[in-house]
Parts: structure tokens; sequence; C-alpha cells
């Protein structure tokens, strides 16, 4: 039964491995793909020499960092609220509709976000701003919306997600533990802050860390497709994925993007193996590996 599973992850995990180094070659179709010259870091210049090195970096980590922090506690917080839903039906209703972003496009996400924000026809220039007495916004056009913006796109579409791997874990709970509590004299707070977050800590630390993992990998769609690749906006929406894309678009070398994606997935080993390491030094039991 593990066969294909097996068979899934080398082919589309660990044969693509093989081609790391093409980030250390000058790659040139005419002679082959993997039979350019070896040009060694050379590849990895465009990505440390340029001026925009410290801006992209900046945004891939504050970004993907305060989404780590705001999504786990949205999901948490949304995974005990529909545990404490009693009646089946309406637990699975709300669980769907917290679900649904998370499957949908990315592509149609761009187009909602862009009928809420759009100038002339968006919902909030028209309806909500006039309420206020507040003239419309050029949101495409003002970067400094946009760290709010993307991180309320993001927390919408990816609690769902998050929330059913923390039910699961929630509701795999002894209820006896709060049969307990509850004789007690415990208040709800009480019962989550003393039994619900201590118990369910494993599948925190193991969301967490497979998040840290991809610190640096960013969802291109989010980035790209949802400020609409607005010029204007480049200097708080660019992140390393979009800036080696459209690098990639301007210049055709594949050599440096292939450096990027080697540098990124290093840069993601080492921070979980730091942060494993600091899990096992506070609960050994609570560690990845």
């Amino acid at each position: 039964m593990m066969v294909p599973g097996l068979i899934y992850f080398l082919v589309n995990n660990y044969l693509p491995m093989f081609g790391l180094v093409v980030a250390f070659k000058d790659v040139n179709f005419s002679k082959g793909f993997l039979a350019g010259d070896w040009v060694g870091l050379k590849n990895f210049e465009y990505l440390f020499k340029t001026t925009d090195a410290y801006i992209i970096t900046r945004n891939t980590i504050l970004y993907n960092g305060s989404f780590i922090l705001i999504n786990t506690v949205a999901a948490i917080a949304a995974a005990i609220l529909l545990n404490e839903i009693k009646n089946k039906l309406f637990m699975r209703f709300y669980q769907s509709i917290l679900l649904i972003p998370y499957l949908i496009s990315t592509i149609i996400i761009s187009y909602l976000v862009f009928a809420m924000l759009s100038t002339e026809t968006g919902f909030i220039n028209n309806t909500i701003l006039p309420w206020f007495h507040a003239e419309g916004i050029s949101w495409y056009n003002e970067a400094k919306y946009w760290p709010f913006i993307l991180t309320i796109v993001n927390t919408w579409k990816s609690v769902g997600f998050l929330c059913v791997v923390y039910l699961a874990s929630i509701i795999g709970i002894d209820p006896e533990y709060y049969e307990a509590a509850t004789i007690d004299g415990a208040s709800k707070f009480q019962q989550i802050r003393a039994i619900t977050l201590p118990l369910i800590i494993p599948t925190i630390v193991v969301m967490t860390l497979l998040a840290i993992g991809r610190i640096f990998y960013s969802d291109f769609g989010l980035f790209y497709q949802v400020p609409m690749n607005s010029g204007s906006l480049y200097d708080t929406t660019n992140v390393i994925d979009t800036y080696v894309y459209r690098g990639l678009i301007q210049l055709g070398d594949i050599g440096m993007s292939s450096a990027a994606g080697l540098y990124q997935s290093l840069v993601g080993l080492i921070l979980v193996l730091l942060s494993n390491y600091v899990v096992r030094k506070v609960n050994r039991e609570n560690s990845l590996f």
C-alpha cells in the first residue's frame, strides 16, 4: 500500500534534486540542459548583490513570520469554537464555510479582492467609504495598505485548513478531562487554558515547524496575482518568489532561478533543524525528530 506514495515522492521530490547542479552552471540549451559551463556561485550573486536583496528578504521573512503567528492563533480559536458546537450538522456547515477559501484558486481570490478594492467599481470605495463621507482610495497605488490587505487575505484563505487539523486534535482529547474539570468548577476559559491547549501542543509544534521550513517560500499567487502585479506596490509586495519570477521572465536566466530555489531550501532546512533543536531542549517529547 505504500508503493504508490513512495513512487510519487521519488518522482516528484527526489529525482528533481539531481537538477540542483543547474544552480552552479551557465545553462546553454545548445550544449544540453545539464552540460553548461560551471560558474560556481555566480548565479547566487544576482540575489545577494542586487539593491533589492534586503527588501525581498525582509518582506519574505516578516510576512511569513506574521502569517505563521496569526494563522496559528486564529485556527486554534476557530477549532475551539467549532468544538463547542454540539449539533453535528451545524458544525460541518461552519467547518465547510471555513474550508472553502482554502480550496478556491488564488486567481479567483484576486478578482474577489479586486471587486472589493477597485477604484471605480469596488465595494469599499463605492459603498463603505461613502457611509463615512470619505473619499475613495486608489488601493492598487497605495503601498502602505497592502501589508494589512495581504495578511487578511492570507488568514481568510489559510485558517480553514489549519482549523481542521487542530479540530481533529481537540476532538481526540478524552472527554473525561473536561468532565472532571466541570465537577471541580472550572470555567470554559480555564478548561481551554489547562486542558485543551496543553494537550494540542504537539500538533501546534509540528505544524509550526513545517511552516518555518517554508518561511523563505511565499504564496506566489498571493503576492503576484492579488496585488495585480502593480509596480507601485513592489516595495511591500515583492518577495523572493515574485522577484525571481520577474527576473526569469526578463532575463531568462534559469541558473539564477535554480540558485534561488536552492537558497530557499537550504535556509528552510537550517531553520527547521534549529527550531526543532530548541523544542527538544524545552520538551523532548514535543520535538518533530
